[in-house]
C-alpha cells in the first residue's frame, strides 16, 4: 500500500496531465459507421450503444460529465487470446483520457487472463478511498495506472477512470464471443 504525500501527488498530478494531452491508443473511428451510413442514406443516423459496434467494441458513456470513449480491442485467433491491437477514440476529462491511455500501454499484448486480472485490481484500486491495494504486486502490476489512486477519493471522479476499463471488459467479451 503506497501512502500518497504531497510530492507523489503532485508528480501523479503531472502524470495524468501529459497522458491526456498526449493519448497512447487514441485514433479517430467511432464514427465511422454512422456517418457512413448517414452518407450513403442522405440523412443523419442515431445508433444506440452497440448497434455499430463491430466485435471487439464497445461504446462508454459517463452521462455524470460527459465522457465518452468507444474502444476497439483485437485479439489473437489462438489461446491463450493475446490482445494485438487495443485502441480508442473518444473525449472527456483528463481523468478518463489518462485512464484510457495508461491502460493500453499496460495491457496490450497481454493475454486475456491477464489484462483481466489487471482490470479487477484497477477497479479495487478505485474503491481504495486514497488507501492503495493491500497487495503490493498487485499495485506493483498496475505500474503506470497506480497514478490514479488519488483519484479514488472523489467518488464523482471514479467513473471517469473506470470508463475505459469498463470498455476493455466489455470489448474483449465481445471479442471472445467472436472466437467461439
Amino acid at each position: 500500500m503506497v501512502d500518497i504525500d504531497d510530492g507523489l501527488e503532485q508528480m501523479y498530478q503531472e502524470v495524468i496531465l501529459e497522458a491526456s494531452k498526449n493519448p497512447h491508443g487514441k485514433q479517430h473511428f467511432a464514427a465511422d459507421l454512422a456517418d457512413e451510413q448517414a452518407s450513403t442514406q442522405g440523412e443523419a443516423v442515431v445508433v444506440a450503444e452497440h448497434e455499430a459496434c463491430s466485435a471487439g467494441q464497445s461504446r462508454q458513456f459517463n452521462p455524470t460529465c460527459g465522457d465518452e470513449a468507444t474502444i476497439r480491442v483485437e485479439i489473437s485467433d489462438a489461446e491463450p487470446h493475446t490482445i494485438e491491437r487495443l485502441v480508442w477514440d473518444g473525449h472527456g476529462c483528463s481523468i478518463s483520457q489518462a485512464s484510457l491511455s495508461v491502460m493500453v500501454d499496460l495491457v496490450e499484448g497481454r493475454n486475456v487472463d491477464e489484462a483481466m486480472e489487471l482490470f479487477k485490481d484497477f477497479h479495487d484500486l478505485m474503491q481504495s478511498r486514497g488507501k492503495g491495494l493491500d497487495n503490493e504486486e498487485e499495485e506493483e502490476a498496475l505500474g503506470d495506472a497506480v497514478v490514479f489512486q488519488g483519484v479514488s477519493r472523489y467518488p464523482m471522479r471514479i467513473k471517469c477512470a473506470l470508463l475505459g476499463w469498463e470498455g476493455l471488459k466489455d470489448s474483449l467479451a465481445r471479442a471472445l464471443a467472436e472466437t467461439k
